[in-house]
């Protein structure tokens, strides 16, 4: 059973997949938005491994 710290990240992971999923839809995509969300979307994908 997962602890609800992990649950939290991977809700957070999730929310941060969609919002780059939108941004990428978008006709205009912002480039630096989409790899700030890449970059926190791997940093919570480590955290969540770690434990």
């Amino acid at each position: 059973m997962q602890s609800s710290h992990v649950a939290a990240l991977k809700a957070k992971h999730a929310g941060l997949e969609a919002r780059l999923h939108d941004e990428q839809a978008r006709p205009a995509p912002d480039i630096s938005m989409i790899q700030q969300l890449k970059k926190q979307k791997l940093k919570l994908k480590e955290e969540i491994a770690a434990h």
